[in-house]
């Protein structure tokens, strides 16, 4: 028996979302993913002075406005040609690794766990404690979690002046120095983040997360304690018995443009996985396909991208372009992150499904990246020297282009951009869940979260399908950056 499907709006994400199922024998057979809400960013930034994109670039998002920030940043940097000092450059590193430990976290207590408390799972022997925990607006531990992350985000008082809409990141660094007391004050926050993080959501030191090389490794340390010693436990032992590692299987090759620390050493490589092995990224094969997006146009790069809406495309179901690597779709986020780094618990986890992402691994790959991330900023907080330029300064070209790339909290963001005049001649922007949530490209091949939703379980009468839900939020899709 087939019938269709329409989930949407979806709550606990941001922006808006639709997904069209076609259901077959009680499963996903097909699906499209719909950004029914276009932005335009794209185009307000067009003729607009150049050093106008720092103001306006992060208005994008204000949940990832730091990521936007310094995207933008990191690309009038290149058409600037300026190179931030190693002050500024560890202090941008702490604003952005705040701001994506503030979103992983986030994720994991407010948007992802309050699905287990639902009374749809009233029964399970793990229910009860997680609707403790969990229950939106009630739940102890999202009530914790909401404090520690209030807490946390004091970092970004210090260092950008406010979160979100920062003006402290600029093109040759940042606009903050920092004094003895102040990086005092940057070590106190991280130690009680790292407090509530080793005695709440993991039970265990960071270290020791960060160590686990594989999944025998994982299991082994999940079975020291019971089920209800810290949120990742309670998690794992969720997952085993919902059969998370069973669904939401997205492409088996995964994109990264790494980041944070200098060039030379960063603390993420970059590149590609795909066909089983890394491969190196390259870029210049990258297309905005526009097949089955109102948009008009040809698939181009987005340094050649135009964004010319055409609403009346019968083919077209989303405002979202459809990036490719050579004519292939990539997964990005925390698990592609730390695919392309090489972390052998996240490779290891892949392996054992069949090469693909799924929604336990993704949860787990943020927190993996949690128990990554704070060490690192206690390390570059270290490096913070109170003597020492935090900013060069130089005059905009009257011809350039510039590429900024960086990993933000839900995975790779570019912004690509050119000069004309003193003025911005083209953007293009291509967010995390541009990547994930993109459309069918115009060979028929689906998007990423297109692909992984192929499968999912879906009983006769249900219309909103628990597991469909789970899929979704495994990306923690975020629809206010996809569409410019």
């Amino acid at each position: 028996m087939s019938r269709s499907l329409v989930i949407g709006p979806f709550n606990r994400i941001e922006g808006d979302l639709e997904v069209r199922l076609e259901l077959s024998d009680g499963q996903v057979a097909a699906a499209r993913v719909t950004a029914p809400l276009y932005r335009g960013f794209e185009r307000i930034l067009t003729g607009r002075p150049a050093l106008d994109a720092l103001v306006i670039a992060p208005r994008i998002c204000g949940i990832c406005s730091v990521a936007q920030s310094s995207a933008a940043a990191r690309a009038l940097g290149e058409a600037m040609d300026l190179v931030p000092p190693a002050n500024g450059r560890a202090a941008a590193d702490i604003i952005l690794a705040c701001e994506n430990a503030a979103d992983h976290l986030t994720h994991f207590y407010l948007f992802f766990m309050a699905d287990f408390a639902r009374q749809d799972y009233c029964g399970r022997p793990w229910h009860e404690e997680a609707a403790r925990r969990y229950k939106a607006m009630a739940g102890e531990a999202a009530k914790a979690a909401s404090a520690a992350r209030v807490r946390f985000l004091h970092i970004m008082g210090i260092l950008a002046g406010k979160w979100p809409h920062s003006l402290a990141l600029q093109p040759g660094g940042i606009t903050k120095s920092v004094d003895m007391g102040e990086r005092m004050r940057l070590l106190a926050i991280l130690a009680e983040f790292r407090r509530f993080l080793e005695e709440r959501t993991f039970g265990d030191s960071l270290e020791r997360i960060a160590a686990l090389d594989g999944p025998k490794a994982l299991e082994a340390w999940a079975a020291e304690k019971p089920p209800t010693a810290g949120d990742l436990r309670l998690f794992l032992d969720i997952a085993a018995d919902l059969g998370l590692g069973r669904w939401g299987r997205g492409p088996a090759r995964f994109l990264s443009f790494g980041g944070f620390g200098p060039a030379d050493r960063p603390l993420f490589a970059g590149g590609l996985w795909q066909d089983g092995r890394p491969d190196v990224l390259d870029l210049g094969a990258l297309r905005e396909d526009l097949g089955h997006t109102w948009m008009d146009g040809d698939p181009l790069h987005p340094a050649d991208g135009r964004t010319e809406p055409k609403t009346d495309k019968a083919e077209a179901y989303s405002w979202c372009k459809a990036p490719r690597i050579a004519g292939r779709t990539v997964e990005v986020g925390a698990l592609a992150r730390q695919m392309v780094a090489g972390h052998p618990l996240a490779r290891g986890l892949v392996a054992a499904s069949d090469g693909r992402g799924n929604i336990r691994d993704r949860v787990v790959a943020r927190l993996l990246e949690l128990a990554i991330l704070v060490p690192a900023m206690e390390r570059w907080v270290g490096l913070l020297g109170v003597d020492g330029a935090f900013c060069d300064t130089a005059d905009m070209p009257r011809q350039a282009k510039g590429v900024g790339l960086v990993e933000a909290a839900r995975g790779s963001l570019g912004h690509w951009l050119s000069v004309d005049g003193g003025r911005i001649g083209g953007y293009q922007i291509i967010a995390p869940t541009t990547w994930n949530f993109s459309p069918r490209d115009s060979a028929g091949n689906p998007g990423p979260l297109e692909e992984a939703l192929v499968g999912a379980p879906v009983a006769p009468g249900q219309d909103q399908p628990l597991i469909v839900q789970h899929i979704v939020r495994s990306f923690d899709p975020c629809m206010s950056c996809t569409v410019h």
